[in-house]
């Protein structure tokens, strides 16, 4: 199937699982630059770390320049030996051939040492605790399908570990979520809990195909695509377990826009079996779709 059509603004939260929305009013803090400095990108978070890094190194090395000559065998005025100056007392390196002479230069260095100190011990501890934490890698298919199963119709979508170990005690919910007016005519964003087939595994390893039917008493009952496209409905989806092989918790989430809620579809087969009785899993077509027949 194609891409996404729709604008992925309309999303309630990303496919990765972070929100769309936007916060105003509220002032940031100490906790929430920590939060910030673990969850953005690996290359986001060493670019920032390199250019605090230089920027303390630099307005040392103008410190140490604004105290006349106080560093032996450098270039008078020069910033490029101020700076690698500054460089190698924080890093502690301490080639010898630049040294503080005077009592100025040498108070600086103190300083600098203990910032040194302070910024090594909290870039090590983020790192360590970027590697450290806890996270799934569950693949969700591109879009869910609604069609007759057992003679019910299903709304279905499909989950898969992609790590080769178990997700144990694995559970599954899924919410709808759409526009409403009430009574009142106030605007509402609600959310409608759906019930499934089965929402939990003991030990989740290969793939899941997550099923609600949809009965009189599911918010999809009388639903169309057209109706669900208008009142901009969304499927979202968290999973969460214990990952065995670090036991700790894990969780993943994963949303579908109403245009990716595809209705008279089903899913391609991927399981078969080999001559001798081996299960095989296909993942080349876990996210193909064939038209009812």
């Amino acid at each position: 199937m194609g891409k996404n059509r729709k604008s992925p603004e309309l999303r309630f939260i990303k496919r990765q699982g972070r929100s769309y929305s936007i916060c105003l009013g509220t002032r940031p803090s100490w906790g929430s630059l920590y939060h910030f400095l673990l969850t953005i990108s690996w290359w986001r978070f060493l670019a920032l770390i390199s250019a605090v890094y230089l920027a303390i190194n630099a307005v040392f090395a103008l410190l140490y320049l604004a105290g006349g000559n106080g560093i032996e065998n450098a270039h008078p005025g020069d910033f490029g030996d101020a700076f690698f100056f500054s460089v190698q007392s924080m890093a502690s390196i301490g080639y010898g051939a630049m040294y503080p002479s005077t009592r100025y230069a040498n108070v600086l260095v103190v300083i600098e040492a203990l910032v040194g100190f302070f910024i090594m011990a909290v870039a090590t501890g983020l790192v360590f605790a970027r590697f450290s934490l806890p996270t799934a890698k569950v693949m969700f298919s591109n879009f869910a399908v609604i069609a007759p199963y057992d003679g019910i119709p299903t709304l279905m979508f499909r989950a898969a570990n992609q790590r080769g170990n178990f997700i144990l005690e694995a559970q599954i919910k899924v919410s709808l979520v759409r526009n409403e007016i009430t009574k009142e005519g106030d605007f509402m964003r609600r959310f409608y809990d759906l019930k499934l087939v089965r929402n939990e595994s003991p030990a989740f390893s290969l793939t899941w195909t997550v099923m609600h039917q949809i009965d009189e008493s599911s918010p999809f009952y009388n639903e169309t695509a057209e109706s669900l496209q208008e009142k901009v409905g969304e499927l979202i989806v968290t999973l969460t377990g214990i990952d065995e092989t670090i036991s700790q918790s894990i969780h993943s989430r994963y949303s579908y826009i109403s245009d990716e809620i595809l209705w008279n579809m089903r899913f391609v087969d991927i399981l078969s079996f080999t001559p001798d009785g081996k299960r095989v899993m296909n993942m080349s077509h876990f996210h193909d779709v064939l038209p009812l027949e």
